[in-house]
This record gives C-alpha cells, sequence and structure tokens, in this order.
C-alpha cells in the first residue's frame, strides 16, 4: 500500500515516517511540508493513502483533500480535537491526535489496508453484491441513481426499486467506480449519469432533490474536469 505524509511540521513527519518503517504492509513513498509540492505529486503519481495535517499556514488539510479531483484514502494527523467531526464527514479512515503511539498508528493502518484489499478485490467489476437481510443481490453500477446513508446502513436507491443494506461510505468509496460516482454530502452519494439538474446546495435525480454540503460543492466544480 503506497502512501505519502503531508505535515507543514518535519518532526511530525519523523514520526510517522518511523512508525511507517514498522508497518510491513505500508510504503511511505514520498514526505511534504509543502501542500502544493504535495498536490502536484499526487496528480503524477498513484497513492492509496494520505497521512495529512490538518493545520497548516497555507491551506487546511481539508481545504487540500476537498481540492483533489481523485482522492487517496487519507488519515488525519492533527493536535486539534475540534476538526474531528468534519473529518469524519469527509470519509477519512482515521484521525490521529498528536502525539500518538506507534499502536495508535498501526491501528489507523490496518483500518486502510483493509479497506485497500476490499478495493483490489472489487478490481473492474461493473456489479456489487449487496447483503440483504439473509441473501446477497447483484446490483449492477449503472442501475444504482444515488446512495443514501441511514445510520449503520445504506439504501442503495435503483432504477426501479431501493435495497438497504448494511454498509458504510467508507467502505463504497472504495468500491464504487470513481469516474461514474460523486459525493455531494456526509450522507448521499450521487450516479453522474443520473444527475438531471446541478444547483448549488442540490442536485436532481429523477424528481428527487439530493442535498449539496458545503464540504463537497468542490466536488461538482470538478465534474466538468473529469
Amino acid at each position: 500500500m503506497i502512501a505519502i505524509a503531508l505535515d507543514d511540521e518535519p518532526l511530525a513527519l519523523e514520526v510517522v515516517r518511523s512508525h511507517s518503517s514498522k508497518v510491513p504492509f505500508l510504503n511511505l513513498k514520498a514526505e511534504f511540508t509543502d501542500a502544493f509540492q504535495a498536490m502536484e505529486y499526487i496528480q503524477k503519481e498513484s497513492i492509496d493513502l494520505i497521512f495529512l495535517d490538518i493545520k497548516m499556514p497555507d491551506i487546511s488539510g481539508i481545504d487540500f483533500l476537498n481540492s483533489l479531483n481523485k482522492k487517496p484514502m487519507v488519515i488525519f494527523t492533527t493536535a486539534y480535537s475540534e476538526h474531528a467531526v468534519a473529518s469524519f464527514e469527509l470519509d477519512a479512515i482515521d484521525y490521529l491526535l498528536k502525539p500518538f503511539s506507534l499502536s495508535r498508528f498501526i491501528k489507523g493502518c490496518n483500518k486502510a489496508y483493509e479497506l485497500y484489499q476490499l478495493r483490489n478485490k472489487s478490481g473492474q467489476a461493473d456489479f456489487i453484491f449487496l447483503k440483504t437481510g439473509y441473501e446477497q443481490e447483484k446490483v449492477h453500477f449503472s442501475d444504482i441513481l444515488y446512495l443514501e446513508a441511514a445510520g449503520n446502513y445504506v439504501n442503495f436507491v435503483l432504477k426501479n426499486k431501493s435495497l438497504l443494506s448494511r454498509m458504510t461510505f467508507a467502505e463504497l468509496e472504495v468500491i464504487l467506480p470513481r469516474d461514474k460516482f460523486i459525493r455531494t454530502h456526509r450522507s448521499y452519494i450521487a450516479a453522474y449519469k443520473a444527475i438531471d439538474k446541478i444547483e448549488r446546495h442540490q442536485v436532481h435525480i429523477q424528481g428527487n432533490q439530493i442535498p449539496v454540503s458545503e464540504s463537497f460543492i468542490q466536488n461538482l466544480n470538478n465534474i466538468d474536469k473529469r
């Protein structure tokens, strides 16, 4: 699993480097104190995971992540606990509060690796099997209009019906094709081709209004660039 680290504090990067060297499935390829250099690197290289500081002088870690068209998995690293809610709205894999121990670091890495393996298993398939009760139902990505989080479940709104399955958005975002689906809100993911109309605070899909939150407006602004 290929990772990079971005933090404006060199000492914090040293901690991530040291901890990373002890995780056998993790390959920390690069470290950055400059957010824009990291952004350029991500545009050119394939990255699975980024260890991302939130408070940086030029751009916050949250704004940095929102600026990326192709988002890797992210583990936020910060000394400020007040950003936890915002980070999990972006489906961060984990939130490490500095100073964090090796065991806490490994726990976050294990979470990321589980999703990394899930992504590799899904490969290039154009469908997903959903567990609904005691059964599993095959759903083609092309039949999905949008997804809505419902507690510990996700409601799959399809062209001809809806299905409720026990999943998380973090799991879905590594399974769903990134060129076909877009996150609009902490509780909604929409299919590009199903969107009939885009407004600042909502999108329209076959008569349904799907909310767009401030955290994900940039996703919609980048649609034409994909």
